[in-house]
């Protein structure tokens, strides 16, 4: 690879549970490198070191330096500088970005993996040049973002987006019938409803048949009830839970990333149905699907680096 040193290349890490991907991108958004490597299960030095190897690594193959944004499931802790929240539970209460940083000699920037999603899609995605965005994922969990003017917004206790865990707006009997604990202990979180669990166990109650979310959608294609109602029941929970985030944050765009993202019904459904429920005489709010899909949240991890030099 032949650049010039003016050229500002960004690496961008997706940690998850089982793989560890790395992007890098040049400034344009173009993809010099791809690479993907299991994650050291349970082993909080070994991720360490497989993160910092992945960057270095490139780096000595291409005679280059890059900037370095992380994502990951959970937050740094503004408190204690620890991970907090990460369901890799060798993460949590270790000073995961010192170390890190100690490792490749640098400033790394750590972001939650849905705030990476988001600046991705605002950045150069599906809502690039919108000045309010949030982004969601609909998936094993539920968790959001947020960008405005270009900025991803944290917050104070690094938790900003987390709309999946608060209550869902407007229940009604169905969703009594139908409430569950959430992880975090706290019952009728928004989350447990529109994760893919949430899905499935709507589609039991009305059935008595459990099915995984892609083959509820396929039931659904297909004609069968129980699918259609489970589906219908899905969009209006949406439907209601981002008509909050609408009255709160008025956004230009919602962008939806995630497994659940994929049913193509939820795109012209839930803004027919959250017109009953934004403060609102019209809503302009555009909902759309992410443009890089699984890739967005590397990608997005990448531009932290930018970011990151302002």
């Amino acid at each position: 690879m032949s650049r010039s040193n003016n050229d500002m290349i960004r690496a961008g890490i997706d940690l998850g549970g089982t793989k560890i991907e790395m992007i890098a991108l040049d400034s344009e958004g173009e993809i010099l490198a791809l690479e993907r490597i299991s994650t050291p299960a349970g082993d909080y030095e070994g991720t360490v070191r497989a993160v910092a190897g992945l960057v270095l690594d490139f780096e000595h193959q291409n005679q280059v330096n890059t900037s370095v944004g992380i994502g990951m499931p959970g937050a740094i802790s503004p408190a204690t500088g620890m991970v907090k929240n990460s369901n890799s539970i060798c993460l949590n209460g270790k000073p995961f970005k010192q170390d890190l940083e100690s490792a490749l000699k640098r400033v790394v920037k750590i972001e939650n993996d849905a705030n990476c999603f988001t600046l991705s899609e605002a950045t150069d995605g599906a809502a690039v040049g919108k000045s309010i965005v949030f982004g969601v994922i609909l998936g094993t969990g539920v968790g959001g973002g947020l960008v405005i003017n270009g900025k991803l917004i944290s917050g104070p206790n690094a938790i900003s987006g987390e709309w999946g865990h608060n209550s869902l707006p407007w229940p009604d009997e169905k969703e009594f019938a139908d409430a569950t604990v959430c992880y975090c202990g706290k019952e009728g979180c928004i989350e447990t409803w529109l994760c893919g669990e949430g899905l499935s166990r709507t589609f039991h109650f009305l059935s008595g048949q459990n099915c995984s979310s892609p083959e509820i959608v396929k039931k659904e294609e297909q004609g069968d009830v129980s699918a259609m109602e489970a589906i219908e029941r899905y969009e209006r929970r949406l439907a209601k839970a981002l008509a909050s985030v609408i009255n709160i944050v008025d956004p230009n765009v919602i962008v939806l990333g995630g497994g659940l993202s994929n049913i193509n019904r939820l795109y012209s459904n839930v803004p027919v149905f959250w017109k009953d429920y934004v403060f609102s005489d019209r809503v302009e709010t555009r909902l759309v699907a992410a443009k890089y899909g699984d890739a967005s949240g590397v990608r997005g991890a990448a531009w932290l680096g930018e970011i990151e030099k302002e």
